[in-house]
């Protein structure tokens, strides 16, 4: 062996330092030898242990272990590997160890060498495996229950869903059906109120004819608010029929006939640019009259309300402004949603809430669109926006 290789110790040291329980019987459990982690374990030292049966030192469990199981194995297979068992230390308390043995055959017997390990740590960690197995397992039920909760809250969502589906669809048909039957009726009505105030009345009889015309021409703005919504939830959208038109004209006539509705109020139109363009006629005199109708309704009644048509840059735009109260951000949100309203208004401005609804639904219908802007020093201003269509500038 080299010089400069440190020489590796005795047997002795050994036997003595191993860092397990070393220990020498003969073939009926006498105890030769114990080293000395043995007797540190146990508390006794190697004198008591000398000639002692090993099985003595086992709990009565042990005992019966290592007479039905582990010493005919050793008889016969000549060794044994981790077998559990208890040891009992010398002031009565049991020690789990782990047995390893083997059996030798030497000219004067058998003899046993055993060596016994402490499974402290190791129990430790099987009880934090089997914690963690058991946690997992526990997980692994929540989750599935967890999902199967979910696959049937998908099932009633759906199935809700299909129902709420079903009611607005038989809901909307019978706005529609009954939107559209009413509108030969209070025709009627309006034609029969027209021929009436065409006579001799007295002051009293004109009055409520007035009144009759206005709450008949007010029913009919609902019923075609209301078809129009009907035609855009059944996925048609509002129908136009585009023709060249001078958009300052209609405008303009539009808000003659608006400034008899609304005799109160102050309506202004300011043209800019020149030209014709293309869009539904019908549908622009009911963008406007919806725009006014808000304004009379939000606004200042002490102040004009004041309609721009522009023709400019291959853009068709008309805006409505009014001098009310600031919208706030909140209300901006949902401003243009059907079945919104923000008047506490009780007269003949009152509508179901589908004005600015169906004032987007005409703008882009035309390929436009409709924005709002609102503060104090310029008041509230609705401007729509058509992109298409235009024809030509004359």
């Amino acid at each position: 062996m080299p010089a400069d290789r440190p020489m590796p110790p005795d047997f002795e040291a050994l036997f003595e330092g191993a860092p397990c329980g070393l220990i020498l019987t003969t073939e009926d459990g006498s105890i030769l030898r114990t080293n000395r982690i043995f007797c540190e374990w146990t508390g006794f030292d190697s004198a008591a242990l000398q000639g002692r049966r090993f099985q003595s030192l086992l709990t009565m469990g042990g005992r019966i272990f290592h007479q039905t199981h582990w010493a005919p194995l050793m008889q016969m297979q000549g060794s044994v590997a981790e077998v559990k068992l208890e040891v009992l230390h010398r002031d009565g308390h049991a020690l789990t160890m782990l047995l390893n043995g083997v059996r030798r055959d030497h000219p004067d017997g058998a003899f046993y060498e055993l060596a016994l390990f402490g499974t402290t740590d190791r129990d430790r960690y099987e009880r934090e495996l089997l914690n963690a197995r058991r946690h997992a397992e526990e997980l692994l039920k929540e989750k599935t229950a967890a999902e199967s909760a979910l696959r049937q809250a998908k099932v009633d969502l759906s199935v809700a869903y299909e129902k709420a589906q079903r009611r607005a669809l038989f809901a909307e048909q019978m706005v529609a059906i009954a939107s559209h039957d009413l509108k030969n009726p209070l025709t009627a009505i309006r034609m029969a109120t027209d021929m009436l105030i065409r006579g001799e009345r007295t002051a009293k009889e004109a009055k409520l004819l007035e009144h009759i015309g206005k709450s008949s021409d007010r029913a009919q703005r609902m019923i075609a608010d209301l078809l129009d919504l009907a035609l855009v939830r059944a996925g048609n959208g509002i129908g136009i029929n585009r023709s060249s038109v001078a958009l300052h004209r209609v405008v303009s006539q539009c808000l003659n006939e608006l400034q008899l509705a609304f005799p109160a109020a102050t309506l202004r139109h300011h043209p800019s640019g020149d030209g014709n363009v293309e869009l539904d006629a019908d549908r622009l005199q009911q963008l406007v009259g919806n725009l006014v109708a808000n304004s009379v309704a939000y606004g200042d009644p002490q102040q004009p309300i004041t309609v721009v048509s522009t023709l400019a840059n291959g853009m068709a735009a008309v805006s409505v402004q009014n001098w009310g109260s600031v919208i706030s951000e909140g209300a901006l949100a949902s401003l243009f949603e059907p079945m919104t309203r923000h008047s506490a208004k009780d007269d003949d401005v009152r509508s179901v809430g589908l004005g600015l609804f169906i004032v987007r639904e005409i703008a882009q219908a035309h390929g436009g669109d409709v924005t709002v802007s609102s503060n104090a020093e310029s008041g509230t201003t609705f401007t729509a926006c058509f992109l298409d269509g235009i024809a030509h500038s004359g």
